[in-house]
């Protein structure tokens, strides 16, 4: 595993292995736990990584052995019902329980310290701020890796379907656990049936041909697309930042699926007067671990020294550091979102995008969005491999995808914070989602996505909705001669559910209309636009 990155801190211990330990969970199933050690006489701090994805690869060699390598116990425990681990999974509810219970055995081991740091990605965040609802006092640190923290935002997106991340989901909670072999199987029959399952009629239950079998927790996690369903009730851990006092830092991706939950535990825990650090990178929510991993493991690996080996060496200086894209740098920053002045970009009709509002209070221009050929999605935050930046020239191509683009750029712009879209927007069915995503169009025409944001809006022909979407974040820099477009469509599937266009839940439409959607004057691309350059 070491041979597979270049960069990564020299080891400074052999390491040793126990594997199968038992450790009884709060209800008094058996956990199955492996230790990995240094092999060295010392007094060394302990981490706690809980799973329920197993404890084979990547986890062993990338969590047990190389944190080992660098002087931690490093307990890697698979989660209730996952992985060998006794006891039925039930996503979510009872990974606080269970993280005290643990914390409750280490005390027992003679070899722990008292000094407890946890670490670990994706659903292994989700049980680090499970335990930091009541965090022991033992719990000196936390580094969260493009960490989930909100299963109903994982899920839905303004009471839509995140289809594509929930059926990824559904394929790693059910098969990574049982190996790779499995998984990777699991994972290549369903882009084998992808289309076959997002399109169907009914859409629930379809799933079964792709994943292999019914997960119920993953048809009432489709059908309940209401954040105040008793359902989600406790599921969000958004006030364990709220109050925190362990040092965490958190680390994601501009093309992360769950960048935007990272963002708000970071102005949570900035908020809190907790200490903190981010660290954002060119990254989706694989590829982090993957071609990020040199940098992820080494700003991990300087907090959790800091603050467990009482060694702030590898600290950098500022709390806040960010991959700058357009650029290909990095940058240092105090905090986050930096201070920006919003400049606002107008649609007007030719599809160009200008910074002169239009005087014309005529609609700019409408499109018709078809659910029975709905438009596709293309990169972006995914949790597939799909993700990430990509040239959207065929997307654009299509007829039901506005684009409004801005002239060549006689100046570098640069933006660092979030970016929003303010919309005015009619229909003819009272029925439409709306897709908004900012391109990067270089000199020979390729258009890069950025960001993007979805809105879900009821209204009428006479009556425009008038809504603002949120783009997520970003820090790009766009050079002289590269022009910004805004890109505008009735959806991105499967990314998203498709919109039947007759009110009824996408879960369970059999029928679809179209919908004209039309775009109004007083509609904005807004952008954070860096002061260095503004």
């Amino acid at each position: 595993m070491r041979a597979t990155w270049r960069g990564l801190p020299a080891k400074q211990h052999e390491v040793r292995w126990a594997p199968g330990l038992v450790v009884p969970a709060a209800d008094g199933s058996p956990l199955i736990t492996d230790h990995y050690f240094p092999r060295a006489q010392g007094d060394f701090p302990t981490l706690l990584v809980r799973s329920p994805y197993g404890r084979g690869l990547p986890w062993s060699p990338q969590y047990g052995m190389l944190f080992a390598e660098q002087g931690f116990h490093v307990v890697l425990q698979s989660c209730r019902g996952t992985g060998g681990s006794g006891g039925v999974f039930d996503l979510w509810r009872n990974e606080a329980a269970d993280g005290q219970a643990t914390v409750s055995w280490l005390r027992d081991q003679p070899w722990f310290n008292g000094t407890l740091g946890t670490v670990g990605p994706s659903y292994l965040g989700y049980v680090q701020w499970a335990l930091a609802l009541a965090p022991p006092p033992e719990l000196k640190a936390m580094v969260v890796q493009v960490g989930l923290h909100d299963p109903y935002a994982l899920f839905h997106a303004d009471g839509a379907l995140r289809l594509e991340n929930t059926l990824a989901v559904g394929v790693g909670m059910n098969y990574q656990h049982q190996g790779i072999a499995p998984f990777l199987r699991a994972t290549l029959r369903l882009q084998r049936r992808l289309r076959n399952v997002t399109t169907a009629q009914p859409l629930r239950g379809a799933y079964v041909s792709a994943l292999g079998s019914e997960l119920p927790w993953l048809d009432t996690v489709m059908t309940h697309p209401d954040p105040e369903d008793a359902y989600w009730r406790d599921a969000s851990l958004a006030e364990s930042a709220q109050r925190l006092r362990v040092p965490t830092a958190l680390i994601t991706g501009w093309h992360d699926a769950l960048a935007d939950q990272s963002f708000e535990q970071y102005e949570r825990l900035r908020q809190a007067g907790c200490e903190t650090a981010l660290l954002v990178g060119p990254w989706t929510h694989t590829s982090a671990l993957q071609q990020g991993w040199p940098e992820v493991f080494s700003e991990s690996l300087a907090w959790l020294r800091a603050h467990l080996h009482a060694d702030p060496s590898g600290l950098r200086p500022t709390a806040v550091r960010v991959h700058i894209g357009g650029e290909n740098i990095w940058r240092d920053l105090d905090d986050w979102p930096p201070a920006a002045a919003a400049t606002s970009w107008y649609p007007v009709l030719g599809g160009h995008l200008t910074q002169q509002p239009s005087a014309d209070s005529a609609p700019v221009t409408s499109f018709r969005y078809d659910p029975a050929d709905p438009t596709p999605s293309l990169g972006g935050p995914l949790l597939s491999r799909t993700a990430g930046p990509r040239n959207n020239a065929t997307l654009e191509a299509r007829d039901d995808v506005l684009t409004f683009t801005g002239p060549p750029l006689t100046e570098p712009v640069e933006i660092l914070g979030p970016v929003s879209a303010r919309l005015s927007i009619s229909t003819d069915t009272g029925h439409a989602d709306v897709f908004t995503r900012l391109c990067d169009v270089d000199t020979r025409g390729r258009s890069v996505n950025i960001c993007d944001g979805f809105v879900r809006i009821r209204t009428t022909e006479k009556e425009p909705s008038q809504v603002t979407v949120p783009m997520s974040s970003t820090a790009h820099h766009f050079p002289i001669g590269h022009r910004i477009r805004w890109q505008i469509s009735g959806g991105a599937h499967p990314r998203y559910a498709r919109n039947p266009g007759t009110g009824e839940s996408p879960v369970d439409a059999i029928n679809v209309t179209p919908v004209r959607i039309t775009l109004h004057t007083n509609s904005a691309l807004i952008l954070p636009s860096s002061p260095e350059l503004a």
